[in-house]
């Protein structure tokens, strides 16, 4: 797309500096525990503090490209192997204290993450519980408190909805998988008969692997089914899964 001239009378001197940047809250599960990946800043503001990986738009890229950029720069994670969404923007005008910065925020999701590799202004990196950052248990810079609080819900309702759970998974997977997803991200327990029926029920998921009889496998037993997510399907469920008031927290006393 070709651009017009700027007008000659304008003048962007003339109005107040703004910056762009990026922040990505990236969400993996490790040891039946959602946990979220963290840089630990090297450089001020906040150096030494905690936050999201993230950083400034350049003048020849989108957010989107920001992001992706971000990502590998100070955490080694390659954009491919996680599902990356936008899911916000954050502009308060004391949000930080170098200049007026507004910022994109994007969530993350991915099966396997690898051991976080710092890079950029991060000086290292690691993945931590997202029930110690709701507890308040470490204290994050600028205002990343609430965007992970955003970006975790975010994620949380998208199960209600999607097929999102299959990117925690394998790209092949049990329908017990699936369930342990749902339980950690969500911090509850489901009936196994019930969403074991309305995954065999929503045309996004594809069996792959029927289950073995006992003739086949007399000795090994029987391992179970394998399921995928279909690679033409629209990633909307059939049947919704509800955070239904009233289902057992596992954390409860």
């Amino acid at each position: 797309m070709t651009l017009p001239e700027r007008p000659s009378e304008y003048d962007p001197r003339a109005f107040p500096p703004v910056a762009v940047t990026v922040d990505i809250a990236v969400m993996t599960i490790r040891s039946n525990d959602l946990q979220m990946l963290l840089i630990e800043r090297g450089e001020e503001p906040f150096r030494g503090t905690w936050a999201l990986p993230g950083g400034f738009v350049r003048p020849d890229e989108d957010p989107a490209g920001a992001a992706a950029r971000e990502l590998a720069e100070e955490t080694g994670v390659r954009p491919e192997s996680a599902h990356l969404e936008q899911f916000g923007s954050y502009g308060d005008p004391h949000r930080d204290p170098r200049m007026r910065v507004i910022t994109i925020a994007y969530w993350a999701v991915c099966s396997e993450l690898p051991t976080p590799l710092p890079g950029g202004d991060a000086a290292s990196a690691d993945l931590v519980p997202v029930s110690k950052l709701e507890s308040g248990g470490i204290s994050l810079a600028f205002d990343h408190a609430k965007i992970v609080r955003d970006a975790v819900e975010c994620v949380r309702a998208k199960l209600e909805t999607t097929a999102l759970a299959a990117r925690f998974c394998p790209t092949e997977f049990t329908i017990t998988d699936l369930r342990r997803v749902y339980e950690t991200v969500w911090n509850t327990t489901l009936d196994a008969g019930n969403f074991q029926r309305k995954i065999r029920y929503n045309s996004v998921f594809e069996l792959v692997r029927p289950r073995r009889s006992d003739q086949e496998a007399p000795l090994r037993g029987r391992p179970a089914s394998l399921w995928t997510v279909r690679a033409d399907a629209d990633p909307t469920l059939d049947t919704p899964f509800r955070r239904r008031p009233g289902i057992a927290d596992r954390h409860s006393a």
